[in-house]
């Protein structure tokens, strides 16, 4: 064992996860110069330069695509075996860098409380926010990702799931929109020219479907990729807005878009929707993820 030291093992996951110096640095909660000496000390033990310079930005070997599954799975096996089962955490002592995927609606929602949250009690630990393009569970599964947070989609069958809080649609338009002067119907709300936030592009859902019962139809006139467009668009036009009702009551209690904004109920019967915490079960008894979840929950409940 002389001359091993198992933290390398460690910088070298993070460094083929993120395939760069600085990305592996913010993984770790290292300065960028910490992971650089880091780097130089792998290729020394490994014989073998790891990641190399493609252009601006950097390309792992053959051997480090090689290695890179076995060094995820090795990583993973010490830091369980190394931690006492039902060992009890002291959070304090915690200094970890946690992955959560998440919309833009969650984050602005909850992400400034959950860090304050998490930051009370754990000043070692950092948050990184990362965007949720779709509902692929292989973040989840090859551990880049250590908490998904959203809409249930097609999860594999081990995913753990647990429920966060239920949500529903609300309508925006900015004040003095001559749409909010007289009773808000189902015909009126169809008139309107909407935006509509989707990152996948898509133009329908579950409002026109509402909307198709009452033989009734809306004109989208835009589709943005986050409810913060929509509502920036919203403010600035005649356009009307569809947005999670968790995201305008943050937004009401913070300086920004929604000041210009007015909030309404929808005319329609649109089902709510239920939003999900999601982890791998391999993450389970591991202390700091399931006091994380904690947070999560505890944040999400108040």
């Amino acid at each position: 064992m002389e001359g091993l030291d198992l933290n390398l093992l460690v910088a070298l996951d993070a460094l083929l996860t993120e395939g760069s110096v600085t990305g592996a640095a913010r993984r770790l909660g290292l300065s960028p110069s910490a992971m650089s000496r880091a780097l130089s000390r792998l290729r020394a033990t490994t014989d073998d330069p790891l990641l190399v310079r493609a252009g601006r930005g950097l390309v792992l070997t053959p051997r480090a695509e090689a290695l890179r599954d076995r060094v995820r799975v090795l990583t993973q096996d010490a830091i369980s075996v190394l931690q006492p089962d039902g060992a009890a955490l002291d959070p304090s002592t915690l200094g970890r860098m946690f992955t959560i995927r998440a919309n833009d609606g969650f984050v602005e929602a909850y992400g400034a409380e959950l860090v304050r949250a998490a930051r009370a009690v754990a000043p070692g630990v950092r948050l990184c926010f990362t965007p949720k393009p779709d509902k692929d569970v292989r973040a989840l599964r090859d551990g880049s990702v250590d908490l998904e947070i959203g809409v249930l989609g097609d999860s594999g069958p081990e995913i753990r799931i647990q429920t966060l809080f239920r949500d529903r649609f609300v309508g925006a338009a900015r004040k003095g929109h001559p749409f909010l002067a007289a009773p808000i119907t189902p015909a009126r709300y169809a008139a309107c020219e909407h935006v509509v936030a989707s990152r996948r592009g898509r133009a329908t859902g579950p409002v026109d479907r509402a909307l198709a019962e009452l033989d009734l139809s809306r004109e989208v006139m835009a589709v943005v990729p986050s409810f913060s467009t929509a509502l920036a668009l919203a403010e600035r036009s005649d356009l009307v807005a569809l947005v999670p009702q968790s995201f305008a009551i943050a937004g009401a209690r913070r300086s920004g878009p929604l000041h210009a904004i007015e909030i309404f109920d929808l005319p329609l019967h649109v089902d709510e929707i239920t939003v999900s915490l999601m982890w791998h079960p391999r993450m389970d008894a591991d202390t700091g993820h399931r006091w994380l979840r904690g947070i999560v929950l505890k944040v999400c409940a108040g």
